[in-house]
């Protein structure tokens, strides 16, 4: 993947960064739209973006099958349909959480240690969509009403795990060989940064 390519993804996850700011500044008080229900339905706008944005990202150095797949959400409401569909692309779409430390090996700077739990997983994924879908339809007022309660409760478990998964990750795109070791924050930077790792022969 060309420096240009791998910016793309790097821009994928800076917009993900600017869409959690604006989460957490609701869910600190910083902001809010005069309703406390309102700013519910506004954090779960921006996590179900957040998710697409995730399931996209390995494509995004494939801009026409990455286009495609923008307009094909709009179709669909169902997370495991749309994880499906880009699977199929793409088998190593989904981060691999990582966490970094220093290295025994000569030659080798880190070691990358997978994240074994605690971070969002393909699972995880299909249920925060699919909870995130249900409360941005109006409430039927002749149902049992809507629990915000719940959600305010499990948004910042949801968001916790979000972080988990992308603050260090690994991923493979679309037609590459290549590994990406991306980290969303590093000292002395402002956005994220995607680091390369070519396949040794």
């Amino acid at each position: 993947m060309k420096d240009k390519e791998r910016q793309k993804y790097a821009d994928v996850m800076n917009e993900i960064k600017r869409r959690t700011k604006v989460i957490y500044s609701f869910l600190n008080g910083e902001r809010n739209a005069m309703y406390n229900i309102v700013d519910t339905e506004l954090i779960c706008l921006q996590i179900r973006k957040i998710l697409e944005l995730i399931a996209l990202g390995s494509l995004v150095a494939n801009k026409r099958i990455f286009l495609k797949r923008i307009q094909n959400l709009q179709k669909m409401w169902n997370a495991k349909y749309i994880l499906n569909d880009i699977e199929k692309l793409n088998p190593d779409f989904y981060p691999k959480p990582i966490f970094e430390k220093p290295s025994e090996q000569d030659g080798v700077k880190n070691d990358l240690i997978e994240i074994k739990e605690g971070y969002l997983t393909k699972k995880d994924f299909i249920e925060v969509y699919d909870k995130c879908g249900k409360i941005l339809h109006a409430e039927n007022p002749l149902g049992n009403g809507i629990d915000y309660k719940y959600y305010e409760k499990n948004i910042p478990i949801w968001m916790d795990k979000i972080k988990k998964l992308l603050n260090s990750h690994t991923i493979k795109l679309l037609n590459d060989k290549n590994m990406y070791l991306v980290h969303m924050q590093e000292d002395g930077k402002e956005g994220s940064t995607v680091y390369v790792f070519e396949l040794v022969k």
